[in-house]
């Protein structure tokens, strides 16, 4: 069979204590038996790991961040495209997902491809909306009230008994005991990622995941759960397993079949002593420990760009239970010419060999 040769740009590529998605679905699509694929980085810091990480990017080029505006954003993009041509582009970040899609039309026009939620489908999950989107689509979830304002603290025990859960609208969420520790909450959060803050009500249970694919017309084309095993204090797994929940899938099958989803998503939920489930979260994009799913027998990244080129898939049907992902950390070595050359002339290019 010949091979689907394509040039691939991938973000996400910090692979610290809270890891973005980039270097594992880099890893999925290297697996890949029909993708012989051209990677390119796409990093925000120079001293992002997966940049340096061997084996994995052929050229990494440097981009603004996305609150720089959508018009610089995707002039960058343009910039690479013209001198480096790219046939489709996955982004992994939060930050990062509503610049994409808002310019989703005009990448295609340059021949630059994506696989992503509409915009209708991105704001209707997002942590603020989250009760409305219960009521929807017929699935639980914890009571949330969104904060603009430290003010509204004091008043959180009129609704909610404490412990409750502190989120930031993109990333990080903390447990906390009392109003003082959701004040230090609020104030942590919302110096990085900004307001609204949202409080969750705190379900005591089984934090269970699903990394899920749809193609947009209500098909699930893959999809595998897995139980966190041991959670870091920003709430990312460290370690986790892949488990058999005919439920858990049922309720995937099911959004993805009312919502339409297109693309990849990660759905939180807690499991409760009772059994019952609980939609905490849910992330329109892959998640960083994907490459679990991939050592399970479903190769994601492999079939979200196989989607994305328009490519027949069929869908994923089984998966190994029982495997396990355990995260470390490993100093990288590398030259001070590489770490130069990014950071001055803003690309690096890196030799692949091919096994």
């Amino acid at each position: 069979m010949e091979k689907l040769k394509i040039t691939i740009a991938v973000t996400g590529l910090n692979n610290t204590d809270n890891p973005g998605p980039g270097v594992p679905v880099i890893r999925g699509i290297r697996d890949s038996e029909v993708i012989e694929a051209r990677i390119i980085g796409l990093a925000y810091e120079n001293l992002e790991p997966g940049v340096y990480m061997p084996g994995l990017i052929n050229k990494t080029y440097m981009i603004p961040y996305p609150s720089t505006g959508t018009e610089a954003y995707v002039e960058r993009i343009e910039e690479i495209h013209q001198k480096d041509p790219i046939d489709l582009i996955i982004p992994n970040l939060d930050a990062e997902l509503y610049t994409f899609m808002k310019a989703s039309s005009k990448l295609s026009e340059i021949g630059i491809k994506t696989f992503l939620p509409s915009l209708e489908q991105f704001e209707e999950r997002h942590k603020a909306n989250l009760d409305s989107f219960g009521i929807k689509y017929d699935v639980k979830v914890p009571k949330s009230k969104t904060l603009t304002g430290q003010y509204e603290i004091e008043k959180l025990s009129d609704d909610f008994e404490y412990p409750v859960l502190v989120k930031g609208k993109f990333y990080d969420a903390y447990i906390a005991y009392n109003p003082e520790q959701v004040t230090t909450h609020f104030n942590k959060i919302s110096a990085k990622w900004g307001i609204p803050i949202i409080i969750q009500e705190f379900i005591k249970g089984t934090e269970v995941n699903v990394v899920a694919l749809g193609d947009g017309m209500g098909s699930t084309i893959a999809a595998v759960p897995m139980r966190k095993q041991f959670i870091t204090d920003k709430g990312k797994a460290w370690s986790g397993i892949t488990i058999s929940d005919t439920e858990l899938l049922g309720i995937t099958n099911g959004l993805i079949e009312k919502t339409k989803w297109r693309g990849a998503m990660e759905i939180e939920m807690i499991k409760t002593n009772a059994g019952e489930y609980y939609l905490i979260e849910i992330n329109p994009r892959i998640p960083a420990w994907v490459y679990l799913a991939v050592g399970a027998g479903q190769n994601i990244p492999e079939t979200l760009v196989k989607l994305a080129m328009g490519k027949s898939v069929t869908p994923y049907k089984m998966y190994q239970t029982g495997k396990m992902f355990i995260r470390y950390s490993w100093d990288l070595l590398g030259d001070i010419q590489e770490f130069e050359q990014l950071s001055i002339y803003g690309e690096l290019e890196k030799q692949i060999i091919s096994t």
